[in-house]
């Protein structure tokens, strides 16, 4: 184990009334942090698509091509949607959910034993943000990470012992949500005019796709108009899902505006990542979004990534997309490399303001 790390689980249980200064957000951040309650319960405003695909194969052509055309449209205007009769049972989900809740409610020190040493490249198991940013930022949340799929290059070793069934159930989830990402994969690729299995074959297939799990903890925040459980980000992956605990606290940046998720029973959260923003050119959007916290309830979510090979596959928008009047928007770059211009990207953006006198520390 490398140096302790400040939980925010810890910290939280400490009864402290104010929040540490590395986790209060920037000043342009907070103008728009409301309490995510009031926020989830606004009728008013544009609101994440639900899309039912239950009829996805449906073998009734008008039927099929109603539903392919709604998911279409969702991947296209908002990159985000809540999938209903997903085909996974309500039944694995709410063990998914037990299990994960269940090493949460461990003491610190008991999920101190599945610690990762990010300093030394293990990031696979429990953790919090380290400050290695240029403004030495903190969100609020700790987390667990692993991956869970495909089953032979999981190391089980690192995954939670407690509760005994953790591993037989996530194991179950990641199958289900393999064959579930094909799916999407396939019909977002007929919607864009190629074969069918030709995006998942563009970020890996059956053999090199991997899906990362991070479970996200969100614990109780005493000042919650000051912080963030998780910053604004877009997913670098080719589809995010996501499960909560039913507790809001996600936020998308659309036309402008940070508008809230609200909680739908039963479905499955997915982001269309960057990796398919690229393939398709700019056609399907990865859209920015956040966390909050709030001082009531813990959220816990579960999202899986499903990520190509860091450095097996160049990501370009594919060449049957690109013409004359839409130009490539995107430059050739392996997964390592997407991730590490991201990271370089926000490092000289925040160094700039530090420069101009903007800090972000004040």
């Amino acid at each position: 184990m490398g140096t302790m790390v400040q939980r925010v689980e810890s910290l939280s249980l400490s009864g402290v009334s104010s929040i540490p200064k590395e986790y209060v957000r920037p000043k342009e951040e907070l103008t728009n942090i409301g309490n995510v309650f009031e926020e989830e319960k606004k009728e008013e405003g544009p609101q994440v698509p639900t899309i039912d695909i239950k009829e996805i194969n449906s073998s009734d052509e008008i039927v099929r091509k109603k539903c392919r055309l709604k998911l279409r449209k969702a991947a296209e205007e908002w990159g985000v949607m809540n999938l209903v009769n997903h085909g996974i049972s309500d039944e694995l989900l709410e063990r998914l959910k037990k299990a994960g809740a269940t090493f949460f409610e461990l003491p610190v020190e008991e999920k101190e034993k599945y610690a990762n040493d990010q300093s030394a490249g293990k990031i696979q198991g429990y953790g919090s943000k380290l400050a290695n940013n240029a403004s030495g930022q903190l969100e609020w949340e700790d987390y667990f990470f692993h991956l869970i799929f495909p089953e032979d290059k999981c190391d089980l070793s690192v995954w939670p012992k407690t509760p005994a069934d953790y591993t037989e159930v996530t194991l179950e989830y990641a199958k289900e949500l393999r064959t579930l990402a094909s799916k999407i994969m396939e019909v977002l690729s007929l919607e864009l005019g190629l074969e069918g299995g030709r995006l998942e074959q563009e970020v890996g297939g059956k053999e090199e796709l991997l899906l990362q799990m991070k479970i996200n903890y969100y614990p109780i925040c005493p000042q919650p108009e000051l912080a963030l459980g998780v910053e604004a980000h877009t997913d670098i992956s080719s589809l995010t899902f996501l499960l909560h605990n039913m507790v809001p606290g996600l936020q998308l940046f659309y036309e402008g505006k940070w508008i809230t998720a609200k909680c739908v029973p039963g479905s499955i959260l997915m982001h269309i990542g960057d990796t398919i923003e690229i393939l398709s050119n700019g056609k399907y959007k990865s859209i920015l979004h956040r966390g909050l916290v709030n001082k009531e309830k813990v959220r816990i979510s579960w999202a899986v990534f499903c990520e190509p090979p860091k450095e097996k596959i160049i990501l370009k928008p594919l060449p049957e997309l690109v013409t004359e009047t839409e130009p490539a928007r995107f430059p050739p770059r392996t997964f390592a490399q997407h991730i590490h211009h991201k990271l370089f990207r926000k490092d000289e953006e925040k160094k700039d303001k530090v420069e101009n006198g903007d800090d972000p520390k004040k």
